[in-house]
């Protein structure tokens, strides 16, 4: 559950976005959206009726936090598009059970049917408002319109027109990962490309593109991140961790400065980085996997060190060469740690993304052990002290490296991991209350299943394995975790000690999937380390 919050700068009050919108409950339904109109700024979101049960949208004054309804919205009403007044020109809707996608365009007071399509997993998304006032941005897959992306899904980037109803490629020379939206007026101005050492950026608007190349120049070899604008675009605020633990400076065109506001990590001083380089290698199928090395803080090359193997989790996101604090902290206690992006990793186009489809504890587990042999034949570490740590799906990964890929780890770390597919997929069911759910359809396509949670998935479930387990496992949940269930790492200890195998299960009170409390994300850290000093020393 989520809340949208008003802070009064002059009183210091906060208040909920919807708390004084009469019969709507306080909860927004999705994201809120603030508009710079002619009356003011506003403030607009969905909300949930309890006389009527519709889901409307609601514009809230800032001012006095009151809100009234502006746009009567059906519960498979997905996604809308405001213009800078906070007027509704575009709708989507997308019926979950059947995959019908639906986009609809004002036709005088109503909304109609523009164009419609079958999506079951993957529908098209509305991105906001294109490059001028009337135009918007959909994300579909469109071969009538425009050759297949290389993107995940195949989609291409879109503008449409809603009032001529005219759909146009935008001109992108490659797949963007973001599109980047002006500050005060809401329009796409620029994209963003992910890359080895966080995202590239290219502008459409000149006055962005020249401020840009600025803060390039004064940030040489850094890759600086955008954080966000001023509305006139005078001051930025960017993110460097390039060459450190990373740093945010505020850039005022206006007084030629770039101060230092804020640090991710005060107490990490560049001494205590390890460097970070990135290696490609071959999977045993002969597919190109990237990965990106880190080592301990003060070693430049590697020479027969223990490895931490820590996939990330997903799984279809991926790693880069960025600070990444859980690859850092292993790092320093006398670690190479490993980092590969897997098949079925984001950012390598469509056929790399399909690659993973179905393989579960198959290929997209022999890519990390791969890695591993590679790194090895490079003398760069020990074949003999290798360990695995993951959190999510990573946390399965490590449960599969000493179930299913046996003989490459001296023990493994699983934190918020899924040790049962078939019961997890079970799980999403519950959750939707049918099987026929986008959520079920992910995860299926992904596990790949012989049908719904089909039995199959056995085969490639830690828990149901256990006894084939030859080092030692730790396991760390959070309690409260609402997307891998606790249920996940309980199965897996109570499996571990039926079969006599060597085990530690903590349980992490009051934390969630992404460790977002410091006290409990430090503990973590903590036991970790002195896990695999235990069972993989580093001296």
């Amino acid at each position: 559950m989520s809340f949208g919050n008003i802070l009064s700068l002059e009183t210091g009050k906060l208040a909920h976005v919807l708390e004084r919108t009469p019969e709507v409950l306080a909860t927004p339904y999705g994201a809120v959206q603030v508009r710079h109109t002619s009356q003011g700024p506003m403030a607009f979101a969905r909300g949930f009726n309890v006389l009527t049960g519709d889901i409307n949208l609601y514009r809230i004054d800032l001012d006095t936090g009151q809100g009234r309804s502006v746009q009567s919205m059906k519960h498979d009403i997905e996604h809308y598009v405001l213009d800078p007044e906070g007027e509704v020109i575009a709708l989507s809707e997308w019926q979950a059970r059947t995959g019908r996608w639906s986009l609809r365009l004002p036709a005088g007071w109503r909304f109609t049917q523009d164009w419609t399509t079958t999506e079951l997993i993957e529908p098209p998304f509305l991105y906001g408002l294109g490059r001028t006032p009337r135009t918007i941005i959909v994300n579909a897959l469109r071969p009538d319109l425009n050759e297949q992306a290389d993107s995940e899904t195949g989609h291409a980037y879109f503008e449409v027109d809603v009032d001529g109803r005219e759909w146009q490629p935008l001109p992108f020379e490659d797949y963007p990962d973001i599109l980047i939206k002006h500050p005060a007026s809401h329009y796409l101005i620029g994209s963003g490309y992910d890359d080895d050492f966080g995202t590239r950026y290219v502008f459409t608007d000149p006055l962005a593109a020249r401020r840009w190349t600025s803060i390039e120049r004064a940030f040489p070899d850094r890759s600086p991140q955008l954080v966000g604008w001023s509305h006139s675009l005078e001051r930025t605020l960017v993110y460097n961790d390039r060459q450190g633990s990373g740093i945010y400076h505020l850039v005022d065109f206006r007084t030629g400065r770039a101060d230092i506001v804020g640090e991710s990590y005060p107490d990490i001083s560049s001494d205590h980085v390890g460097q970070v380089s990135i290696i490609d290698y071959q999977a045993a199928d002969g597919l190109g996997i990237t990965a990106y090395v880190t080592l301990p803080p003060g070693v430049t090359e590697a020479a027969n060190l223990p490895l931490v193997v820590l996939p990330h989790g997903g799984p279809a996101v991926r790693d880069n060469g960025t600070y990444d604090y859980w690859a850092q902290a292993i790092a320093s206690r006398g670690y190479v740690v490993l980092q590969p992006n897997y098949r079925g990793s984001t950012g390598y186009g469509r056929a790399f993304m399909e690659a993973g489809f179905g393989e579960w504890g198959r290929k997209m587990q022999t890519d990390l052990s791969d890695g591993v042999r590679y790194l090895a034949g490079k003398g760069m570490i020990d074949p003999a002290r290798v360990c695995i740590v993951g959190g999510s799906y990573g946390g399965y990964a490590a449960l599969a490296g000493v179930t299913l890929d046996r003989e490459v780890y001296r023990c493994a770390v699983s934190i918020n991991g899924v040790s049962d597919l078939r019961r997890m997929v079970q799980a999403e069911v519950r959750e939707a209350g049918t099987r026929n759910d986008p959520a079920v359809r992910y995860w299926n396509r992904f596990m790949g299943a012989d049908d719904r949670g089909g039995r199959n998935l056995d085969a490639y479930s830690p828990a149901l394995l256990a006894d084939q387990i030859t080092a030692p496992v730790l396991l760390i949940h959070g309690k409260d975790d609402t997307v891998v269930p606790i249920a996940q790492s309980r199965m897996m200890a109570a499996a571990m000690s039926r079969a006599g195998k060597p085990h530690e299960f903590i349980q992490l009170e009051g934390e969630d999937h992404w460790m977002s409390r410091v006290e409990t994300r430090q503990r973590m850290l903590g036991e970790v380390g002195r896990f695999l000093q235990t069972h993989n020393p580093s001296d």
